[in-house]
């Protein structure tokens, strides 16, 4: 028998033995289970091998781990033993990765789903879940569902921290959108940040968050952690899945009506995706100005049919939405992620009741095109709440935008 041959069969050996004691296998865990198996007949080097197989399949993401702790990564997606691939910014690429066969990228998907509470078998064959302490998504699809094998999503959530220095130095924003981002946060207007996967909209929302002046508190409900403004006075609340019983689901749209009953200056929903929407707009229909969210969506033009789809979810009519919305919204910052990998803030717009009561978003600036027609609008939103305007030739007699952003400083700055 070879060296290599004797290696893989301690390796399997091992397996086995994790696999029956069950639970999260840690490096001592592998060590102890290695020397259990080895049982004197095999070689340091050979055990100390077996440990590094083992500790790849076992430990963290296994032979992901390495992609997910890069900085740049924010996917890692494995569509097959050898088609592993990485997005660090600047789309898909494949990657050298490769795992033995099939059932080795099962067994790492089932692992990773135990690990989060989760349950991955021929009777459950999908899982949506967050991996503990890792601010990793996970999701996963066993065969035959997954026609062609198992497929793993993981999705990094870097907490957003930026703020909107670093993302006028980056590009996200140049002068004009500063100032504008800036006047919205300082008139206290209620905003929705729309755009597609990726494109920067928690960003935006986190570095917006930060300009809210200290005095003030702000609830934020998310569906997964990531919005973690500069500022002294904020409350997270985070939804919760059902466990392997199927109970304990904690949902946005409850978190909502809690957050409601927590004195919130300014409510949050990390990401409206669901009948959270009602809850929402009805909390921002009853004083709570400045209130804001993330939806998913292509172009502005897109928001009032999107909106109109998740408040179905919660019962909601059209014509109610659109009562609620034109009462609860006035801005719609529309964020783009570009072909080289960077986010922009691509336009600013107002929200208009449109032709047969329904809701359309005007655009009051755009990145390439400038000043548009919702800039009247917009003007006279700002000006109501004693904010100056971002454009020269202001009429409005409200104080200059310079004076109106200054209570937005950080205290002690």
């Amino acid at each position: 028998m070879t060296a290599g041959t004797e290696v893989g069969d301690l390796v399997e050996r091992v397996r086995a033995r994790l696999a029956g004691a069950g639970g999260e296998a840690g490096v001592a865990e592998l060590a102890a289970a290695v020397r259990a198996e080895a049982r004197g007949v095999v070689g340091d080097a050979d055990v100390l091998a077996a440990v590094r197989a083992l500790q790849r399949e076992f430990v963290g993401a296994g032979p992901l781990e390495p992609l997910l702790r890069d900085p740049a990564t924010s996917d890692v997606l494995v569509t097959g033993p050898d088609a592993v691939w990485v997005d660090r910014g600047a789309g898909l690429e494949r990657t050298g990765v490769v795992f033995a066969d099939e059932d080795a990228v099962r067994r790492l998907a089932q692992r990773l789903a135990a690990a989060a509470g989760r349950r991955l078998d021929d009777a459950s064959p999908y899982v949506d879940a967050r991996l503990p302490g890792s601010g990793v998504r996970l999701h996963a699809v066993l065969p035959p569902v997954a026609a062609d094998g198992t497929c793993v999503s993981l999705r990094v959530l870097r907490p957003a921290r930026h703020d909107l220095d670093a993302l006028e130095a980056g590009g996200t924003v140049d002068a004009t959108g500063r100032a504008l981002l800036e006047a919205v946060v300082a008139a206290r207007l209620a905003f929705l940040v729309v755009g597609g996967t990726g494109s920067g909209k928690t960003t935006v929302l986190s570095a917006l968050l930060a300009r809210v002046p200290a005095a003030e508190r702000i609830v934020v409900v998310e569906d997964a952690e990531e919005l973690r403004p500069a500022h002294p006075h904020v409350v997270r609340l985070v939804s919760r899945p059902a466990n392997v019983e199927g109970a304990g689901t904690v949902l946005l749209r409850d978190l909502v009506r809690q957050a409601l009953r927590m004195r919130p200056d300014r409510l949050v929903v990390g990401e409206v995706r669901g009948a959270e929407v009602c809850e929402l707009l009805a909390a921002l229909n009853t004083g709570h100005d400045g209130g804001a969210g993330t939806v998913h969506a292509n172009s502005p033009r897109e928001v009032p049919a999107r909106l109109e789809a998740l408040a179905a979810l919660g019962g909601m009519t059209p014509a109610a939405l659109r009562s609620q919305v034109a009462a609860a919204i006035q801005v719609v910052l529309h964020v783009r992620r570009r072909s080289d990998g960077g986010r922009v803030l691509e336009g600013v717009g107002v929200v208009r009741r449109g032709d047969a009561e329904g809701l359309v978003v005007v655009p009051a600036w755009a990145r390439d095109g400038g000043w548009a027609a919702g800039r009247a609008d917009l003007g006279a939103m700002l000006a109501e709440r004693g904010v100056g305007t971002p454009w020269p030739g202001s009429s409005s007699g409200a104080p200059s935008l310079r004076a109106g952003v200054a209570s937005l400083r950080p205290v002690g700055t």
